[in-house]
């Protein structure tokens, strides 16, 4: 079939490369075609582009790649979704952008990134209903006291870090006219908080959804969001009243 497919062509080209264009005596027609031919050859051409490719294309790409690092880290004793983050960082401006920016926003362009952030939202609504789905609350119920115990202690600890990591930072990092403690405490809160999705995935990669321990972590961690930003929200109340303090003291 395949030498048939390519003696067809063959013939087809050969045949085709001895015609010729039927010429035209309408002078109009001809200063038109050289006029339009003149104009593509000088400006650059536009491809334009579907949302719908591009949303397809980025897609398929975005689960491949997920894929392959993925069955990497599988294959060295990590979680899948580490692989998986780390193919993120791959497709993203840290690598890929910073290797070939043209790639990048062939595959990524900037007005496509809000349709797929809404898709990305979609698919960790989705994967937390899953999840609550077939969370066992009778054992939640019976370690609820022991749930808030491990929550609070891993808090405590990042947040003390965070904020003695801000003593290094504030020098450099912090924004002209910020106090110390917004900056210190904001650091410390964003040590603490819990990425809730990527452990509920690796509890279940692991099969320790319906598991005891896997109930408690959930619940620690969702109590420790929970309790992360009540604090981060005192943090930027916080930081605004300074803020409006001191331009009350300038005027």
């Amino acid at each position: 079939m395949l030498v048939v497919f390519a003696l067809g062509m063959w013939l087809v080209i050969a045949t085709g490369s001895k015609l010729k264009p039927t010429t035209t005596n309408d002078g109009s027609l001809t200063a038109k075609s050289t006029q339009t031919a003149t104009t593509q050859t000088t400006e650059t051409p536009v491809i334009q582009r579907s949302p719908l490719s591009i949303l397809l294309l980025q897609i398929i790409v975005i689960i491949v790649v997920a894929k392959l690092f993925g069955a990497v880290f599988r294959r060295i004793g990590q979680p899948p979704v580490m692989g998986e983050m780390v193919a993120g960082i791959t497709l993203g401006p840290s690598l890929l952008g910073w290797l070939s920016p043209q790639t990048m926003t062939f595959l990524f362009p900037t007005t496509s990134m809000t349709t797929l952030g809404v898709f990305s939202q979609v698919g960790v609504v989705l994967f937390m209903f899953i999840v609550g789905m077939e969370l066992d609350l009778e054992h939640l119920k019976e370690r609820a006291s022991s749930a808030i115990m491990v929550s609070h202690a891993s808090i405590v600890v990042p947040f003390l870090l965070g904020s003695g990591l801000a003593l290094a930072l504030y020098p450099t990092l912090a924004a002209p006219n910020t106090e110390f403690l917004p900056f210190a405490l904001f650091m410390g809160i964003a040590m603490s908080i819990t990425a809730f999705p990527v452990l509920a995935r690796i509890l279940k990669d692991r099969g320790l959804t319906q598991s005891p321990l896997g109930t408690t972590a959930l619940a620690s961690a969702s109590i420790d969001d929970v309790t992360a930003w009540c604090i981060l929200a005192f943090v930027v109340a916080l930081a605004n009243s300074t803020a409006f303090i001191q331009s009350l003291l300038t005027v």
